[in-house]
């Protein structure tokens, strides 16, 4: 199946919580788009990789995505080296996405940045003919996405572009209250982490009020590049 974008994320929730709306609106367009889980989120404070399984096949239902995947790396102790590298390499090339979404390159949780490294990383090295890699037996061919894209969660990121998601923020917050032991649940009796606050919610709002105000929009979702972006038009800029 080819995919129009392909989202990476190290752990189940973190594209939720950084480009739902932007998946979402995709979506709604009539695109194709698929995430691909790095770890099972295993060595979160709340809930079992078991329940992070069954909350993210329910947040998928809601986004309407076209395949989820789980690569089921050590959380917390994958690397960005051979192996990981090209076991993403293989995910890329089996979807052949236009578009790549992933961590940020910087964050307050070392997962993300490595993630996002790792990503950066493979999606050149997917291009290259000479790297050989294997699906269900076959050879795969090179595929280079043409853009790679970090979607933000940490709060001191500035984004170098804004997607408006006015339409689909109702959404968002549904794909992200999906994983009910990560975050805000009164009923839920386990240790109160960072995100599980009921303030976590107002900022992740919040971030978005921000981000769609600077557009001239109510919400927004920041994403960051490593290269220069180009437009045909200036009137495809506001």
């Amino acid at each position: 199946m080819k995919l129009d974008i392909l989202v990476f994320a190290v752990h189940p929730d973190d594209a939720e919580l950084g480009c739902s709306g932007t998946i979402l609106k995709h979506i709604a367009e009539g695109k194709k788009v698929g995430i691909v889980d790095f770890t099972r989120g295993e060595l979160g404070t709340r809930g079992t990789a078991e329940t992070r399984d069954a909350e993210a096949l329910e947040s998928s239902k809601i986004l309407g995505l076209s395949v989820r995947e789980n690569l089921k790396f050590r959380d917390g102790f994958f690397k960005n080296d051979e192996q990981h590298q090209l076991e993403v390499i293989r995910m890329i090339r089996r979807y052949r996405p236009e578009i790549i979404l992933s961590n940020a390159l910087h964050d307050r949780h070392p997962d993300h940045g490595r993630a996002g490294d790792l990503v950066n990383d493979a999606a050149f090295l997917s291009g290259l003919i000479k790297i050989e890699t294997k699906d269900n037996g076959e050879t795969q061919d090179a595929w280079r996405p043409n853009l790679n894209l970090q979607y933000i969660q940490d709060r001191y990121i500035q984004p170098d572009i804004i997607i408006d998601i006015t339409d689909f923020m109702d959404t968002k917050i549904e794909t992200i209250k999906a994983f009910k032991t990560q975050f805000y649940d009164p009923e839920f009796d386990a240790p109160e982490t960072y995100i599980s606050s009921p303030e976590f919610f107002e900022t992740i709002i919040g971030r978005s009020r921000e981000f769609g105000k600077s557009i001239g929009a109510t919400f927004g979702e920041g994403f960051t590049s490593r290269k220069l972006l180009g437009v045909n038009s200036l009137f495809n800029l506001r």
